[in-house]
């Protein structure tokens, strides 16, 4: 039985490597924390969603499995 919360190791993996669609993959499962974290006085702030979403990226590609 697989946990759904969890990103298949495979798709790390694939992401760390700068495959495209396993980075998209990666933001699909934190948008809705990247819009929750983006939100103020009930409105989503694009740049800060756009920031965020930039970080997440950099430390995607920047993570090493060899530490």
């Amino acid at each position: 039985m697989r946990n759904k919360k969890l990103i298949p190791f495979e798709i790390i993996e694939k992401a760390v490597a700068g495959e495209p669609e396993a980075i998209a993959a990666v933001l699909r499962h934190y948008e809705g924390c990247i819009k929750y974290l983006s939100t103020y006085r009930g409105h989503i702030n694009d740049d800060i969603q756009d920031r965020l979403k930039a970080q997440l990226i950099k430390a995607i590609l920047q993570f090493r499995f060899d530490r």
